[in-house]
C-alpha cells in the first residue's frame, strides 16, 4: 500500500479502486434499504443477518470503514497537491469552458458527503454499536424496521438527506468515469458506455434513497 501511494499515479489508481469498491457498497447498501418499503419483516430479516454475521461484521464492515476513510483522505492529499503544483493561475485560463463545475469542485462535494456519512453512522452505526457491544441487549428481530422509520420522522432530518443525497449524485457524476479512467478503462468503444451508465449511476442511486427517506417520512 505505501508502494501504490508513493506517487501521485499510484494515489489516484488506489483512490480510483476504493471508489470502486465503495460504488458497489453503494448498491448494496440501496437494496436492503429499499426492503423497508415492501415490508417490515424483509428488512428485519435482511438487517438481522447483516448486523449479526460475523463475516459482515469482522471483516467486511472494517473494510469498508478503511474505504471510506482511504477514499476522502486520499482526495484531500491530491487535492493539496494538485494545488501547490498550480501555484499561479493563468489569466487565458477559463476553467469553465475546459471543466464542469463538480469536475473542479469534488473536494466541497466530497467534504459534504462525508460530513453526512458522520450523521448517518452517529443514526445508525453508532447507535446499533451501542446497542449490541455496550448495552449487550439481546437479538430484537423487529426492531430494526422501527429504528429506520422512526429515524425519518422528522422533516428537518429528511431534508438533510435530500440535499446530502443530491450532492452525493453530483459527486458520483464525475467520480463513477473518473474512477473507471483513473484504473486506464478508456477506450472509444467502451468509453461512451461508462459515461452512460454513470450518468443513470448518479441519478437512480441518490433517488433511490430520497425515495425511501421520504416513504418513510409521509407514513409516519
Amino acid at each position: 500500500m505505501a508502494g501504490l501511494t508513493s506517487s501521485t499515479i499510484g494515489r489516484k489508481y488506489a483512490m480510483a479502486l476504493s471508489a470502486i469498491f465503495l460504488l458497489i457498497f453503494l448498491v448494496m447498501h440501496l437494496s436492503v434499504n429499499l426492503l423497508s418499503v415492501f415490508g417490515a419483516d424483509a428488512y428485519n430479516n435482511a438487517s438481522q443477518f447483516m448486523g449479526y454475521n460475523p463475516l459482515i461484521q469482522f471483516v467486511m464492515q472494517p473494510v469498508l470503514i478503511f474505504a471510506v476513510i482511504f477514499h476522502f483522505v486520499m482526495g484531500f492529499v491530491l487535492e493539496i497537491k494538485n494545488q501547490k503544483a498550480r501555484p499561479v493561475k493563468y489569466e487565458a485560463n477559463n476553467p469553465s469552458h475546459n471543466s464542469t463545475w463538480m469536475s473542479r469542485n469534488m473536494i466541497i462535494s466530497g467534504a459534504v458527503v462525508l460530513a453526512f456519512i458522520f450523521l448517518h453512522m452517529y443514526d445508525f452505526w453508532f447507535h446499533e454499536m451501542n446497542y449490541k457491544y455496550v448495552d449487550g441487549l439481546p437479538i430484537e428481530e423487529s426492531r430494526f424496521w422501527g429504528d429506520l422509520h422512526a429515524k425519518f420522522a422528522d422533516a428537518w432530518r429528511v431534508i438533510i438527506y435530500i440535499i446530502s443525497f443530491i450532492l452525493l449524485g453530483l459527486h458520483l457524476g464525475h467520480g463513477f468515469q473518473s474512477s473507471f479512467q483513473s484504473i486506464g478503462a478508456r477506450h472509444p468503444k467502451y468509453t461512451p458506455v461508462i459515461m452512460a451508465l454513470g450518468k443513470w449511476y448518479s441519478i437512480l442511486i441518490p433517488a433511490g434513497f430520497i425515495f425511501i427517506a421520504i416513504y418513510h417520512f409521509v407514513t409516519q
